[in-house]
Order: C-alpha cells, then structure tokens, then sequence
C-alpha cells in the first residue's frame, strides 16, 4: 500500500516545530501523496507560508475569509477534500481547541468540518506536555477516533530548556500514523505475521565480521505492510539503519544462530512466516578473541556452515504459511524452484540483484513469484513497499484456506 494519489491536508500550528512540516511535506510528495496545507496566523511567525506552497505544489491557505466572495464556502473545501488531515506540529492551543469544538480560524474549522481521519503531531515545552489539561485533551482526542503520534524525548527550542519529553516526533513515525490512518484496514487482523529482515554478522575477531550487502529495506516494508492490514507483527532483524515501526514487535540479533534462536520462540504459534533476511551461509570455524594481526601477506580463514533456518523451522505439523526469498544471479527460476520444495514452501519470492533496480540498498525491486502450486509471476520494477504489497495481495487467501502442502511438479 502507498500514499500515491492519496489526498493529505497537513495543518500547521504556531510553535516553534513548525519548520519541521516542510520535511513532512516533502515526504509525502516523495511517496506520491497530493498534498495541501493550511496555516495558523502563529505559524506564519515560524515559517513561510511561499515555502510550504513551493514544496506542496499548490497555495496555502490561512484565512478563513480569502476568496469568500467567490466561493463562500473556502473554508470547508480542504476537509472535504482530504483523505487525511495531519496537524504538524500540533500546539497544546489546537489540540485544546479541537477538543472543545472550538473553529475560529481555518484549521480549527477545517478539524471541525473534516470526516476524514485526522492524526495529531503534537510538539511543545515539556512541562507544557506534562500537565493534567493536556493530557486530558490528548485522552479524550484518542477515545473520538483521533490519532496521536507521542512526542519523543530530545533536546527543545532553547538551551534553557534541556532535554525531555515534547519534541516532535521524526517525521518517519508520522509517515507511519499517515499511513495507518489513511491505508489501515483489517484483513488479516488476528493473525500473527513473523518477518525476518537484514543481513547477520559473523565475527572473525572483536572488530570485525563477515556479512553482506543487505539492509533491511524489503523486510521492513513487509513487516509495515502487515502490520497495516491489520496484523500482529514481530520482525526479527540483522543490524540495520532503518527507524522501528510503530506497533511492531522488533527483536535485534547479529549472527545466525541469534536469529534462528529469535525465530523459533516465534513461530510456533504465528500464521505467516516472511523470510526475508539475507542469513550467512557460512560463518567462522573459530572466532579469535583479540584482534588478528597483518602478520603476513595472506590470511586463510576457515569456515563452516551455517545453520539452515528454513530447515530449522519445518514442521510437517504445524499449520504456518512459509514465504521465502532466493536471491539467485544464474539459472534463477529453476534454482528458486529447488529451494521452493526442499524447504517446503508455500512461495519463494526470487530476485536477482545484478538486475538494474533490484541491488541491495535500493528503493525497488523486481521479483517473481513463485507459488508451490507452480504458478509463477514476473513483477515489473516497483518500490519495496508496492512489492510487499503483492505478496500479501498473494499470500494472504492461503491464510484463510486449508493450503495443501503437495508441491506442483
């Protein structure tokens, strides 16, 4: 699921985060969202409202009043419009406000007017935060259908200020309530999905390790896109660079063995396993507890395999639909066919990173699907998140269905 096409308001209120709403706005746009944004009169002390429209591609509105007398109905056209509306940031004023029902300014009105769903960022003083009133706005706000993406604990406006709790969120976690608000639904709510992501690192020596060139990226978008439809989601993932997804069990390893121990505590009782992780085929015999010295010109090192997780999770028993991924660069369809059958897998989902636009560390994909019933499908070039979309779209019946576990020759 992606924002493109979808249509978000961003309202801006008058605190000093303000300036961050340009970078939210910016973010949306890249994931092809259309985008409109209101302003306080506040938030014009803040920032520019030619910035705003520059980045959003369309005029911001601000007065309640401006073009009335050729639609006297401005103010409500931006809640009719939107699928969304976010406030970013979100002052304890408009929250107050919003509460009490109050609309004496356009985004008051437009909060007011707006069926769509609406998602708060708040951002100010964290005493202001802290108090009683606040958080009561902030209770009552969430029990009417309204989301809130927390404040974080950081450093605020001024030195005198400190570190606590009442900086604006990072825009990822709002692009994350963004999404839920506008994409969420529950097709597979009350299952459990366990998604495995990442590279894992095998130490030769205190400082260093064998790995690859996985980041994470296609992990963490199945694990997003599970947990949007509705899913109960634990990603177990290698180290990485990648902001956590709100609402999701993540658990950090580093090596195979720390992965695999991860995994199987899981996966008992989960209904879909997404194996997507780039798990080391070999790993040292022996790791050497200091430093290895350049003590000569070569340095061999010996090493043996690497447990086989899908193998160390098969269960001719248990009931869990396997997803794996084969990253093959020579005779790919039939290579991933094998792994389809010798792991006993409902689809194996192949790629080959030689591929212009499916290299590691990159924002798309392009893999075919390959389903134990023998069905196979090409994917065009598409963003990670539209690819862990289709396997979901693909997958998912399996969920609701007695899957027979014959393998299609």
């Amino acid at each position: 699921m992606t924002l493109f096409e979808k249509k978000i308001a961003v309202g801006v209120s008058g605190g000093i985060a303000a300036y961050k709403a340009c970078e939210l706005v910016r973010e949306l746009k890249r994931n092809g969202a259309l985008v409109r944004v209101c302003m306080t009169e506040s938030a014009t002390r803040f920032v520019g409202p030619l910035t705003l429209a520059t980045l959003s591609e369309n005029s911001v509105s601000m007065s309640l009043f401006a073009d009335a007398e050729v639609d006297g109905t401005v103010h409500l056209d931006l809640a009719r419009w939107c699928d969304a509306l976010v406030v970013c940031p979100a002052t304890a004023n408009i929250l107050a406000k919003s509460r009490n029902g109050l609309a004496d300014d356009f985004l008051s009105t437009a909060l007011l007017a707006t069926e769509a769903p609406i998602v708060f960022c708040p951002a100010m003083n964290s005493a202001m935060w802290a108090k009683p009133v606040v958080q009561d706005h902030v209770r009552v706000l969430r029990e009417r259908g309204a989301k809130l993406v927390d404040p974080e604990w950081g450093e605020l406006a001024t030195t005198s200020e400190g570190k606590g709790i009442g900086r604006l969120a990072e825009t990822g976690r709002i692009m994350q309530a963004i999404k839920q608000a506008v994409l969420g639904n529950k097709q597979l709510a009350g299952k459990k999905v366990l998604v495995s992501a990442g590279p894992t690192r095998e130490a030769l020596d205190p400082v260093r390790f064998i790995t690859n060139y996985s980041t994470g990226k296609m992990g963490f978008a199945l694990a997003e896109a599970a947990k949007l439809r509705g899913a109960s989601v634990t990603l177990v993932c290698g180290p990485n660079q990648i902001n956590s997804i709100e609402g999701v069990n993540q658990i950090d390893v580093e090596s195979v063995e720390q992965m695999l121990s991860a995994l199987k505590s899981e996966y008992s009782d989960s209904d879909l396993l997404l194996m997507a992780a780039a798990v080391s085929d070999y790993l040292p015999k022996r790791k050497s507890p200091q430093k290895l010295k350049k003590a000569s010109t070569s340095l061999a090192i010996e090493l043996r395999k690497a447990p086989d997780i899908l193998t160390a999770l098969s269960d001719p028993n248990a009931t869990c639909v396997r997803v794996g991924f084969a990253l093959e660069t020579e005779n790919e369809i039939a290579n991933a066919q094998v792994k389809l059958a010798e792991k006993d897998l409902d689809m194996v989902v192949l790629n080959n990173p030689l591929q212009s636009g499916a290299a590691f560390g990159g924002d798309t994909n392009i893999v075919t699907l390959i389903e134990r019933k023998g069905a196979i499908e090409t994917l065009p070039k598409m963003s990670k998140a539209e690819v862990a979309d289709k396997i979901l779209d693909k997958i998912s019946p399996l969920l609701y269905a007695d899957s027979s576990k014959t393998v299609a020759v």
